[in-house]
């Protein structure tokens, strides 16, 4: 059975960096995309980046091109969310998720807490 766990959320001033990890487990990843989303109160949940785990080809909302990072590390089963610039609008649950190549994302995480404080 897949999971996905997020952890690094916490709370950041303006301006500041956060790593959020998630750690996959329960089946091989190669061939899968790995995404983050976010969701802040009141409003949809929206794609952040993903990330192809076989050749860590990188997609990413314009919102957050040239300020966030998708990363994986293969031995660790591991996908990373290096956040820098932050501003308050970064304000959200985060969640890591898991698709096949042409699929949706199926898997999903149980979410970490990033706040950014003006």
């Amino acid at each position: 059975q897949v999971q996905l766990v997020e952890s690094g959320g916490g709370v950041v001033q303006a301006g500041g960096s956060l790593r959020l990890s998630c750690a996959a487990s329960g089946r091989t990843f190669s061939g899968y995309v790995m995404g983050w989303f976010r969701q802040a109160p009141g409003k949809e949940r929206e794609f952040v980046a993903e990330i192809k785990w076989s050749s860590s080809s990188a997609t990413y909302a314009d919102s957050v091109k040239g300020r966030f990072t998708i990363s994986r590390d293969s031995a660790k089963n591991t996908v990373f969310l290096q956040m820098n610039s932050l501003k308050p609008e970064d304000t959200a649950v985060y969640y890591c998720a898991l698709r096949g190549s042409f699929g949706e994302y199926d898997y999903w995480g149980q979410g970490t807490q990033v706040t950014v404080s003006s």
